[in-house]
């Protein structure tokens, strides 16, 4: 059996070395990611021959996800196979990637079964084309920016600080209430996954933006640097009234992450999660590619 732990904020040095080996543009590797979500997935984690362990529960049934890292990957998946089959359940690896997909198949030919995870494609933009709007396809959201500009002349936007941070609670509070009582639960555990960052946001590293009007709070975003060339927004949340709130958000904080980190060149901005709604919003934005992503299944 592999001895699996909790995760722990302890963990955060140990597991971005192995992220930084990966350098994957897929947004589940992050720490933040990986401690935010913690409640939806129950994970429990290891390090194994260099490479980063995590046991999680989706949907009530237990996967791993990809173990990520440069240890010797026929070892651990052998581990893995191993727990699983002492543990009565089927090896599923979760997080699978086209890098990750080729690597199995090459090294466990025809072992594993293969089903594409379209709800859980990462949507990958252009962070120059999102920072500037430029170009026919994004021509409506410089328009949103422009009549949010002319309706609400005295806005601003600024680096989310520890001071900022009771106020983003107060509107993620709002934003949940406005959503009424039969909100999704997928939702209310991002809603927790925020409060847990904003609960601990020094410590994991975070960094976000917040739009102004006035001294007034109407928009925030959180994110990190995730690869050498992609920058992962974690999280973004307007007031759906303050009209062009959501284009100008997205927007300034791609300037921010291209003033602040070297070599970004894409923004990933997560998955939809299989929601029709999130996912014509993101399609709106025009993503230049997604990281796909498929179940693996071990075939006995």
């Amino acid at each position: 059996m592999i001895d699996l732990k909790t995760v722990e904020l302890t963990d955060k040095s140990w597991v971005d070395e192995l992220a930084r080996g990966e350098n994957s543009r897929s947004a589940d590797f992050s720490f933040g990611n990986i401690f935010m979500w913690d409640p939806m997935f129950k994970q429990r984690i290891a390090r194994i021959e260099n490479r980063l362990v995590v046991k999680l529960s989706y949907l009530e049934e237990p996967f791993f996800a990809f173990p990520i890292g440069s240890g010797d990957l026929v070892t651990v998946i052998e581990r893995m196979r191993e727990h699983a089959e002492e543990s009565d359940f089927r090896l599923r690896i979760r997080g699978v990637t086209a890098e990750h997909k080729s690597a199995l198949e090459e090294l466990f030919p025809d072992r594993f079964e293969y089903l594409e995870d379209r709800d859980y494609f990462d949507y990958i933009y252009s962070a120059e084309r999102l920072s500037s709007y430029a170009g026919r396809k994004l021509h409506s959201k410089k328009n949103h920016v422009n009549r949010f500009q002319n309706l609400y002349p005295n806005w601003s936007f600024a680096e989310l600080r520890e001071a900022h941070i009771a106020a983003c609670i107060k509107m993620l509070e709002d934003w949940t209430s406005a959503s009424g009582e039969e909100m999704d639960p997928t939702l209310l555990y991002e809603h927790e996954a925020i409060l847990r960052g904003f609960e601990n946001y020094e410590e994991l590293g975070l960094e976000g933006g917040g739009l102004f009007l006035e001294d007034r709070l109407v928009g925030f975003t959180v994110g990190e640097k995730i690869s050498e060339d992609t920058y992962n927004v974690h999280f973004e949340k307007a007031y759906a009234d303050i009209q062009g709130a959501y284009s100008m958000l997205t927007r300034e904080f791609a300037k921010y992450a291209l003033d602040k980190h070297e070599g970004i060149v894409y923004i990933n901005r997560e998955d939809d999660m299989g929601k029709e709604n999130i996912r014509k919003s993101k399609l709106s934005y025009r993503p230049e590619f997604f990281v796909e992503k498929w179940f693996a299944a071990w075939n006995d």
